[in-house]
């Protein structure tokens, strides 16, 4: 049973963790060598804390109880005695190996080392420990107080034991598990390529400008948040930094291919919210200013539905591909798009919703007019459309 967490990051996703730890009742030691990342962590929770005793969420006893489980270290000797620890810093393999290294040294032989890695290979992280079976991927999403997924990802070095342990704690945290194949960008990461990816590139053909393609995937699809506006808020570097990471350890495969557009604003620091300037722009607040919309085009209404097709069935057929290699089972997919990036639909219902032929034929028309593998349509789907199947 899991009764000590050491935490090491104090950013804002290590910091969310700790309050989910203490929330579920464990004991955290929340370790970062900043000082100042330490204060403000804590200070972050103080507010948090206060917030939710307003908002009559707790009451103050249960304010004090979490805040009272966390505790402040900067040295990893510190986390000796715990029973699980998570990573999340940086995501430089090399630097999560260093520190899972050292970190051996003073945890015992029974304690879990997890990384919260968002796409890099958990393999390669375990190879740096000596009992590389006690190693997992837990990766929350942030805000990791309030998303309720998390997945679960074992190296092919993990034990039963370890997974059977890491599902049972996160489910006891009251998050949804989903557990997911050691592959780039795991559930999430991955089969969310295309939301970015082929928005990205209609904009880049000059078929719609940036508000044009997030309202008709907002006004048509549903989508609480458009793509351009979702890289904004993720941050254009971060975006595309995960971006290129799969698409280079898919072996360059062009479905994952990065665009021009989001690495040139990387480059010029248009980051999005934090920098007040995207492909939109904000105020000092991160409120949108309105009319903000960089090189708008202006096209006829009728291409939207168009639009938000062209990307479901992207995302459909990336969904299907990752149930195709066995990344994950049909309703972790879909439970991971729903919980983690607040999809409307499970990809995987929204194909049976449309037809997997309606899927396979939009998927072939797109394969016609570009004759790029980008668009190859999944075999499951072709198979599925032969047998007249469903996903569920």
């Amino acid at each position: 049973m899991i009764k000590i967490v050491g935490i090491i990051g104090a950013g804002t996703m290590g910091a969310g963790i700790a309050q989910v730890a203490a929330t579920a009742g464990c004991s955290v030691k929340l370790y970062d060598t900043k000082t100042d990342a330490l204060e403000k962590a804590k200070t972050d929770l103080e507010k948090i804390m206060t917030r939710l005793v307003e908002k009559g969420k707790i009451n103050s006893e249960e304010k004090n109880r979490i805040q009272n489980n966390i505790k402040y270290v900067n040295t990893l000797k510190e986390l000796k005695d715990s029973d699980l620890t998570i990573e999340a810093i940086v995501e430089n393999i090399d630097i999560k190996k260093n520190v899972f290294s050292t970190l051996e040294k003073f945890v015992s032989d029974e304690c879990i080392i997890a990384s919260n890695t968002s796409s890099l290979s958990i393999a390669s992280i375990a190879a740096s420990l000596q009992k590389p079976e006690r190693c997992i991927g837990i990766h929350f999403f942030n805000p990791a107080p309030l998303m309720k997924l998390v997945e679960v990802i074992p190296a092919i070095q993990t034990s039963y034991e370890t997974l059977e342990t890491a599902m049972d704690t996160i489910a006891s945290w009251k998050k949804t598990v989903a557990v997911a194949k050691d592959t780039p960008g795991f559930i999430v990461n991955r089969v969310a390529r295309p939301f970015y990816g082929e928005a990205l590139r209609i904009y880049e053909e000059g078929n719609a400008s940036f508000s044009e393609i997030d309202s008709a995937m907002k006004e048509i699809g549903g989508f609480r948040m458009g793509p351009f506006e979702l890289m904004d808020f993720i941050g254009n570097d971060v975006n595309y930094t995960v971006t290129e990471t799969v698409f280079e350890a898919f072996y360059f495969d062009p479905r994952y291919r990065p665009a021009f557009t989001q690495k040139r604003f990387s480059e010029a620091g248009y980051l999005g919210r934090k920098s007040g300037i995207g492909y939109y722009e904000y105020d000092k607040n991160g409120n949108l200013v309105k009319d903000s919309d960089i090189n708008s085009n202006v096209i006829d209404s009728s291409i939207s539905n168009k639009i938000f097709e062209r990307v479901l069935v992207m995302l459909i057929n990336e969904a299907a591909d990752a149930l195709f290699w066995n990344i994950a089972s049909a309703e972790d997919i879909d439970s991971a798009m729903t919980k983690a990036v607040n999809y409307p639909k499970g990809l995987l219902a929204w194909a049976d919703e449309k037809g997997i032929d309606w899927c396979v034929k939009k998927m072939d028309e797109l394969y016609d007019e570009y004759h790029e593998d980008r668009y190859r349509c999944s075999p499951l789907l072709r198979k599925m459309n032969r047998e007249n199947k469903t996903f569920f």
